[in-house]
């Protein structure tokens, strides 16, 4: 019972740090420097280009702190519980 609770914990810190990420436009703000930096029109001196670029590293970062990259899918059954297969099938080709 320790577990879930902690799992569920977490599961709320992670939500209300993606909510707050999301309420300062991080991802937004990726983007825009990004498109600063493709905008053949505009012309940055070597000074903005690296402000942009070190301000794009701190983001990705802070991004891929918070919000990992998922490697793997978790299902889960009913109301959250347990999925427990009633049959596996292996196929071999």
């Amino acid at each position: 019972m320790g577990a879930t609770v902690a799992a569920k914990n977490r599961k709320v810190r992670q939500e209300s740090l993606r909510e707050f990420l999301s309420n300062k436009c991080t991802v937004q703000q990726l983007v825009e420097n990004v498109e600063k930096i493709e905008h053949l029109d505009n012309i940055l001196t070597q000074d903005e280009l690296q402000r942009l670029k070190v301000a794009t590293e701190f983001r990705v970062k802070l991004l891929s702190k918070y919000l990992p990259d998922l490697k793997s899918v978790e299902m889960t059954g009913e109301d959250g519980k347990d999925l427990i297969p009633a049959s596996i099938t292996i196929k071999y080709e």
